[in-house]
């Protein structure tokens, strides 16, 4: 059987991706409604209630926001650390209990909706015949993950929310065949906004933020290689990025290192990309 890999919507509004395998059928972030995963799985002829495991990079609301609904509902083991555990359930416990009518008042009470597989920054694991490393981002989150999903057909690296791309990240993502890799901001366009405070922009730029297009044009270039056939840019900020401008970054660094053999495309927010099938 072949592997199948759709990114089913990636920006600052949500992030979801879904891997198949023959004996595994993941997904990477929960970030949109429960009915909108539905919906995108639907609309590559999958269902939640066939899913094998949900990883979670880290707890921010646009990676984990139908979290909850998918996997308390359709018992869906989700792998994450501890770190990232815990600042899961106080998001549920202190923010939306209201929202979705849960008077649950304990800690271990919401624990005990989900099925926690909990892992250490940096170890591996399988889910069915997929063999999973974690490694650790700089991310302004407790304790954010990146992952290289090995399968037979070949590997999948993830490095969204990000602020800088380090040593390891590179050791990491470099092993990828396709690789989904953050691109979140045009500069002088962040810089200018006049909807964000300088607060806000200096989190965005500071090294536990989000990669610039020229950053994650840079840590495609060091990290390059024969090997290397798909390379999406992921999480695209509405406001301060264009699709236009984050592919020609891309494009120009690829075309001066030689990179023909790499195809790219554009993660969007509001429809999946199309199926990539190995």
């Amino acid at each position: 059987m072949s592997v199948k890999f759709t990114i089913l919507g990636s920006g600052s509004s949500g992030n979801c991706a879904y891997l198949e395998t023959a004996e595994a059928r993941v997904l990477v972030d929960a970030g949109f409604s429960p009915l909108q995963i539905r919906k995108r799985l639907a609309s590559i002829g999958r269902t939640p209630e066939n899913l094998t495991a949900i990883l979670i990079t880290h707890e921010h609301s646009d990676h984990i926001s139908g979290l909850l609904g998918i996997a308390d509902k359709f018992h869906i083991p989700v792998y994450c650390n501890r770190a990232t555990q815990d600042a899961t359930i106080w998001t549920f416990k202190n923010k939306w209990s209201k929202k979705t009518n849960l008077a649950l008042e304990t800690a271990d009470t919401w624990k005990s909706k989900i099925d926690w597989r909990l892992f250490e920054s940096g170890a591996s694991f399988e889910v069915g015949d997929v063999s999973i490393e974690t490694f650790s981002i700089p991310h302004d989150a407790q304790d954010p993950v990146g992952y290289l999903l090995r399968t037979a057909a070949g590997n999948f690296g993830f490095a969204t929310d990000l602020g800088h791309v380090t040593k390891l990240v590179l050791d990491r993502i470099r092993h990828a065949n396709v690789l989904v890799l953050e691109s979140n901001h045009d500069v002088k366009m962040l810089q200018d906004c006049p909807r964000r405070a300088w607060s806000l922009k200096q989190r965005i730029l500071g090294r536990h933020g989000h990669l610039s297009n020229e950053a994650a044009a840079e840590a495609a270039a060091q990290i390059m290689s024969a090997e290397l056939r798909q390379l999406y840019l992921a999480h695209l900020s509405r406001e301060c990025n264009k699709t236009e401008l984050a592919h020609r970054v891309m494009s120009e660094r690829l075309q001066k290192i030689g990179a023909t053999h790499v195809q790219m495309q554009i993660a969007a927010q509001d429809v999946p990309c199309a199926t990539l099938e190995l």
